[in-house]
């Protein structure tokens, strides 16, 4: 009789909080692909496979998920990977989710699972935090391919390690009075590291849950307030804990940053979502099998003992370019135009913009020069890449010109996402040959402004045309 062979699950966020967990507790059940930026090299755990890649490229994602059954994507970007980042995080998110949905239908994967947040109920979308207004569009685009997505929606996941939690903890840790913002009365529903592993590992390859989105937290519903209380009870902390409702979203930002020890970046998204209530709706609930849930008590205590964390491998440094530049700007398309029409107009409407100063030439090979009309040398060439390009992505990679100091790597590339309704502009892995500080200061400007110039005629011809 022939063993069932183990299913091939990679995850993407491999190294982060939840993707360490679930790696240590199920790397016997899975064959896991633990996907990593960083070439590994030395793997204390031989029963999990690591796969370097570059999730900005869909070539390097489509490569890393060859022969895999199934995926989980853990991925937020919140940290910059190139030295200037110019995009928002949320169109930083859509375009990484758009890279990964391609691969994935690319090499036949059969279920996405997305672990996102719980979304803010009786509330129309527009009042939502630009940060849940993200995980949702997140949530689209990983739907778009062939891969049936299961979306988990969790609020804050209570366990060792996870930032959420320490923030907690630290603030409890430190403070002996806790003058709370007003939305720290926001009713929420905590979910112990256990159980979300528990669920995760529920979903994978159940049918029934493919292209659903799930909400999961543990019965108790309770403010984060209470969570701060509930707490300090447990680490036997005697603190005095009350709201006050003076505390502007500016003030809380810097509160919980500098007493919660965490970085801007996953401070400011969070506190912005944390004026929303965020319960686990009826409709939506987990029930695909039977939970034992964990209270928060037995979380927090759990999240408080435990000392050692999963292994992980050692990473080689990764070898770059000093000054690298990554600019990623999210164009309307209220007219459903393609990536190929939007590449192609810009292209024409560049050099009308700036009347002429800039001329605009391409050879038979769809070799694009950009000069300045006074120098006749080329300060930009971008060579289109035909087999990497359709109708929804245009691709030129970046290969040559006086602004340029590398031209054997870096590209830009105009896409369509979320079934059209934006184009996606992005210069990767540039970098310039003017000194640094000239460059921040003039051509990264210029570029932006240039690209918010084009959004509004985009806008405009919309307008005319009735769009």
């Amino acid at each position: 009789m022939k063993l069932t062979e183990k299913k091939v699950v990679a995850i993407a966020g491999a190294t982060g909080y939840i993707g360490k967990w679930f790696m240590d507790r199920f790397k016997d059940q899975y064959h896991i692909v633990g996907l990593s930026r960083k070439e590994v090299e030395s793997n204390p755990e031989q029963d999990i496979e690591w796969r370097q890649v570059e999730l900005y490229s869909i070539s390097s994602t489509t490569q890393a998920l060859e022969g895999v059954d199934f995926a989980i994507y853990l991925v937020h970007s919140m940290n910059a990977s190139t030295r200037l980042n110019q995009g928002s995080f949320e169109d930083t998110d859509l375009l990484l989710a758009d890279n990964f949905s391609r691969a994935a239908t690319a090499n036949g994967v059969k279920q996405i699972i997305y672990l996102g947040g719980i979304l803010p109920k009786g509330e129309p979308e527009e009042e939502w935090s630009q940060h849940l207004k993200s995980r949702l569009e997140v949530e689209e685009t990983l739907s778009t391919g062939t891969a049936a997505l299961t979306a988990l929606r969790a609020s804050i996941i209570v366990g060792p390690g996870g930032s959420s939690f320490d923030m907690i903890k630290n603030l409890v840790k430190k403070l002996p009075v806790l003058i709370c913002p007003q939305w720290t009365e926001s009713e929420t529903q905590p979910i112990s590291l256990k159980d979300t592993l528990t669920i995760i590992d529920a979903c994978l390859g159940n049918e029934e849950v493919y292209d659903k989105a799930i909400e999961i937290g543990s019965p108790e519903v309770m403010t984060y307030k209470e969570m701060l209380i509930k707490t300090s009870d447990v680490m036997g902390k005697k603190r005095l804990v009350f709201s006050v409702p003076f505390f502007s979203p500016g003030l809380s930002k810097l509160w919980v940053g500098y007493f919660g020890e965490s970085p801007s970046q996953l401070v400011s998204p969070l506190i912005e979502s944390l004026k929303h209530t965020m319960t686990v709706s009826k409709e939506l609930a987990f029930d695909a099998a039977p939970i034992d849930y964990q209270s928060y008590d037995e979380a927090v205590k759990i999240a408080l003992e435990t000392v050692k964390e999963p292994l992980l491998p050692t990473f080689k440094p990764i070898e770059k370019h000093k000054n690298t530049v990554r600019s990623i700007q999210r164009l309307p398309n209220v007219l459903r135009k393609s990536a190929y029409w939007a590449a192609n107009r810009y292209k024409t409407w560049l050099p009308i913009f700036f009347k002429s100063i800039i001329i605009a030439k391409e050879n038979k090979d769809r070799v694009i020069s950009l000069h300045l009309s006074f120098i006749k040398t080329p300060m930009l060439k971008l060579s289109w890449v035909k087999d990497r390009s359709d109708k929804k992505r245009q691709l030129f990679y970046i290969s040559g010109g006086w602004l340029v100091s590398r031209s054997n790597y870096g590209w830009l590339e105009f896409r369509e996402v979320l079934g059209g309704k934006y184009i996606i502009t992005a210069i990767h892995e540039y970098v310039p040959k003017i000194p640094w500080f000239f460059y921040v200061n003039t051509q990264a400007k210029l570029h932006l402004w240039v690209m918010n110039r084009y959004a509004k005629y985009l806008n405009t011809i919309s307008k005319k045309r009735g769009g």
